[in-house]
C-alpha cells in the first residue's frame, strides 16, 4: 500500500536549544514525520493549537517526546506561542516527566500566576539567545530551566505545594527584611491565619515563621562566606535588628556563632 504523507516541514538544527515565538494564523501547520531528535515544548499564549487530535489552548504548555510524530496546526484563526526545541541535560529530565495525553505528547495546564513565571522566563530564554554576549547560549539554558522548574510546581506527578504558599515563599523571598509574620504572609495569600499556618506545616512540614527564621539564618550564613560585612551589618540585612539575638539565633541554627562561622569557611 502507497502511504502518502502531507509535505514535510524543514528539521531545525538544535545542537543544545532553538527558542522563539510564533503568531500564526489559520494556515500555520508543522508535519515531521519522525518527529525530531530533540525535545519540543510549545507554550500556548493566545488562539489555540493541536497536536494531532490533542488541544493545545491558551494556558497549556506541550511537550513533545524525540522520534514522535510532529502533526501540529492553529485551530482557529490565530496560535500565539513560545516554543523550545531543547537537547536537555540529564539531571533535567525528571522535570519532563508530565502527565501523558497521547503517545510521546505530555501537557500541564499551569495556574494562572505560575502560567505567567514561566511565560516570563521562556521570553527571557529567546531574548538571551538573541544576545551577542558569549555566554548567551547558557543563559538562555538557565531561563528554560527556571521555566521548567516552575512546570515542576504544577505537575501532578511531582510534589505539589499550593499556589498560595508559593506566591508566600516568593513574598518572604523578596525582601527578607519586612516584616513577615503569619498575619501579614496570610493576608498577602488571601487565606486566614489558622488555614494558613495548618497548610504551610503540612505541606512545607515546618511552621511559617519557621521557615522565615531559616530563610534569614541561610542568608546570612551566604553573606558570612562571602563578603567582608560586619555581623552587624548582616544581621541588619537580613531582618534583625539585635546583633545579639541575630548571634544566638545562628548560633542555634548551625551550631556556630557568626564570626566563627564565618572564620571556619
Amino acid at each position: 500500500m502507497n502511504l502518502r504523507y502531507p509535505a514535510e516541514s524543514p528539521h531545525p538544527a538544535v545542537r543544545r536549544l532553538v527558542t522563539g515565538e510564533f503568531d500564526e494564523g489559520p494556515e500555520y501547520a508543522t508535519y515531521r514525520h519522525r518527529g525530531t531528535t530533540d525535545w519540543l515544548l510549545v507554550h500556548t499564549l493566545a488562539g489555540q493549537g493541536r497536536f494531532g487530535q490533542i488541544p493545545a489552548p491558551p494556558g497549556s504548555v506541550t511537550l513533545t517526546r524525540p522520534g514522535v510524530l510532529h502533526d501540529y496546526a492553529t485551530v482557529g484563526d490565530r496560535w500565539q506561542f513560545l516554543y523550545a526545541h531543547v537537547n536537555p541535560k540529564p539531571d533535567w529530565l525528571p522535570l519532563l516527566d508530565w502527565p501523558e495525553v497521547a503517545p510521546g505528547i505530555v501537557q500541564l495546564h499551569p495556574a494562572r500566576p505560575t502560567f505567567d513565571r514561566i511565560t516570563e522566563h521562556l521570553r527571557d530564554a529567546v531574548r538571551h539567545q538573541h544576545s551577542v554576549l558569549p555566554q548567551a547560549e547558557q543563559l538562555s539554558a538557565n531561563s528554560l530551566e527556571a521555566a521548567l522548574l516552575w512546570c515542576d510546581t504544577q505537575n501532578p506527578k511531582a510534589v505539589q505545594i499550593d499556589d498560595r504558599l508559593l506566591r508566600a515563599i516568593e513574598l518572604i523571598d523578596q525582601d527578607l527584611t519586612a516584616t513577615l509574620d503569619v498575619p501579614r504572609l496570610a493576608r498577602a495569600v488571601n487565606l486566614s491565619v489558622s488555614r494558613f499556618a495548618h497548610l504551610f506545616r503540612e505541606q512545607l512540614g515546618v511552621g511559617p515563621q519557621q521557615f522565615v527564621e531559616r530563610r534569614r539564618l541561610d542568608a546570612a550564613a551566604r553573606l558570612l562566606e562571602l563578603t567582608s560585612r560586619s555581623v552587624a551589618s548582616v544581621a541588619t540585612a537580613v531582618g534583625y535588628a539585635d546583633p545579639l539575638y541575630f548571634s544566638t539565633r545562628f548560633r542555634l541554627h548551625t551550631g556556630s556563632s557568626p564570626t566563627a562561622y564565618r572564620r571556619r569557611t
